[in-house]
């Protein structure tokens, strides 16, 4: 199998995690999101992330407002919901054990708990 393919698909099933942690930080606009994702190495396309942002906006843990811009037209900026953060610690805790339970399986030195 094909490093790349198995490293995109990891990519992928971290990435609705990473949106939320992003947006929990602060309000942003889309073009933030992934010029954040880029940055750590997630790459990521528009066609990517919008259907990603309206499913999470559709599950109530996500909110948008809509903002005039000077130079084009208004942006839509994403902010986290109560339920969100909640949703949020979930997924850190989650993602802590499945992080130290890899890592004692790979023989890595295990997170501090």
């Amino acid at each position: 199998m094909n490093a790349e393919k198995t490293k995109a698909q990891m990519r992928k099933g971290v990435l609705e995690y990473c949106i939320l942690a992003i947006i929990s930080q602060k309000e942003v606009y889309a073009s933030d999101i992934i010029e954040q994702l880029k940055e750590a190495e997630l790459i990521v396309v528009e066609g990517t992330l919008y259907p990603l942002l309206t499913r999470l906006k559709n599950d109530q843990l996500l909110n948008y407002r809509w903002e005039e811009s000077k130079s084009g037209p208004p942006r839509k900026y994403y902010s986290i919901t109560d339920q969100g953060r909640d949703f949020l610690k979930e997924l850190n805790n989650t993602w802590k054990e499945m992080v130290d339970s890899v890592n004692q399986l790979a023989g890595n030195k295990t997170s501090e708990k």
